[in-house]
């Protein structure tokens, strides 16, 4: 450590003090401010005068007053304490700004990889915040975000932006027919929705995305599909095909997931489906935040701006994956 450094670091506990001297100049108010007996702030000035090699007050009958070379050397400790407390603020907003909750509304299908994989990149950044988690039927996931109990929402389709909503697009993934293994569209590449016409058809029940979705599809065929089920969730949909209980349009399973099971006679294939309608693009959606009381907390814009900066790269091996390409 050389002389200079040396100098510098003896001083450093000493900066405090020397500061509010040339606020109060005056070594017994210097005491009382700091919380110090005067014998201690006069060793101090001792000290540091010692260290800098020239003195840094002069006695001014029953006062003091500071010396040019205290008056040219207090700007710079002004400006070193300043800096360190810039920092120190720094560090302790940076520090509540990883506290808090966020509170995220999604669809089921979202809940077993695309939901996790964002969390946690995030959490690899922010490891505090907590999350609060509410899933169900895309209807009921904007309605928690309209009412303020959720602050995001993940939907598909994508939430109309609205006065008070807004939303952003992340990705799109394509829909697929899924019937039976021994369905006789089962070894077909591609097919129409007029070749179901006749089949039980099994659909999310009403508010949910998926049955907007297909309610689309059988539109733009011109014809209602034959209900036999409504269900509440994808895996169980699967699961009523696999027994061969009707057909459904379902996102992708993921991979290997369309092969036949080994117990029984239960299995599934997907199959694309020949239309232009025959995907679903996933979507943020968030309410606008006036400022005020009601302004977006800290955790939640950052979570938010990860999932739209990051989450499309974040979950393009996600994506592809389940979708066979």
């Amino acid at each position: 450590m050389d002389v200079e450094h040396k100098q510098l670091v003896q001083l450093l506990p000493l900066l405090p003090l020397l500061a509010e001297l040339g606020r109060t100049q005056h070594i017994t108010a210097t005491a009382d401010v700091l919380g110090l007996p005067q014998s201690t702030v006069s060793r101090g000035i001792a000290r540091a005068s010692s260290i800098i090699g020239t003195d840094l007050l002069i006695r001014d009958g029953r006062g003091v007053r500071l010396t040019p070379a205290a008056k040219a050397l207090l700007p710079h400790i002004e400006a070193a304490l300043g800096g360190f407390q810039a920092g120190l603020d720094l560090v302790r907003h940076e520090s509540e700004v990883v506290r808090g909750r966020i509170a995220v509304s999604f669809q089921h299908t979202f809940g077993e990889a695309m939901l996790p994989l964002l969390i946690s990149a995030f959490r690899s950044r922010h490891p505090q915040p907590a999350f609060d988690l509410s899933q169900g039927a895309r209807d009921g996931c904007l309605a928690e975000l309209a009412a303020g109990d959720a602050d995001l929402a993940l939907t598909a389709p994508l939430a109309a932006p609205s006065r008070l909503i807004s939303s952003a697009a992340l990705y799109r993934e394509p829909l697929r027919l899924v019937v039976h293994h021994r369905h006789p569209l089962a070894g077909r590449r591609r097919a129409r929705l007029a070749e179901i016409r006749q089949d039980p058809f099994v659909a999310m029940g009403p508010g949910y995305g998926m049955r907007s979705l297909t309610d689309a599809l059988f539109r733009e065929a011109g014809f209602r599909p034959r209900i036999a089920f409504e269900s509440q969730d994808t895996h169980t949909a699967r699961g009523l095909v696999s027994a061969g209980l009707g057909v459904s349009i379902l996102p992708p399973g993921g991979p290997g997931r369309h092969l036949p099971a080994q117990s029984g006679d239960l299995g599934w294939v997907e199959i694309a489906l020949e239309s232009g309608l025959a995907f679903r693009e996933i979507g943020l959606a968030w309410r606008e935040r006036r400022g005020g009381a009601d302004a977006e907390p800290d955790p939640v814009r950052l979570f938010r701006e990860l999932v739209l900066s990051d989450g499309p790269a974040l979950l393009a091996g996600f994506v592809r994956g389940r979708s066979g390409t």
